[in-house]
């Protein structure tokens, strides 16, 4: 329980860098491995955003600031 207030804080992450990563290099992971997501980063990357759809859907949802880092904190 003592993880709840880090939980809730926001990602030291920047929300901007990692959309710019999405957009630009999105289908090679590049925002899963800047906010710590190594395995999906690598899959996302061998399979080139699972064709494009995994890149769609995590664009939106980084731009939209729904996205987290690898502690489950928001990135904003």
């Amino acid at each position: 329980m003592h993880d709840l207030p880090l939980l809730l804080d926001p990602s030291e992450k920047s929300r901007g860098v990692a959309t710019a990563l999405a957009a630009l290099l999105g289908p090679f992971g590049a925002h899963r491995f800047y906010v710590g997501k190594t395995g999906s980063g690598a899959l996302m990357c061998a399979t080139l955003g699972g064709l494009g759809v995994w890149w769609l859907y995590d664009l939106i949802v980084v731009a939209a600031g729904d996205f987290r880092d690898i502690n489950g904190r928001r990135v904003s």
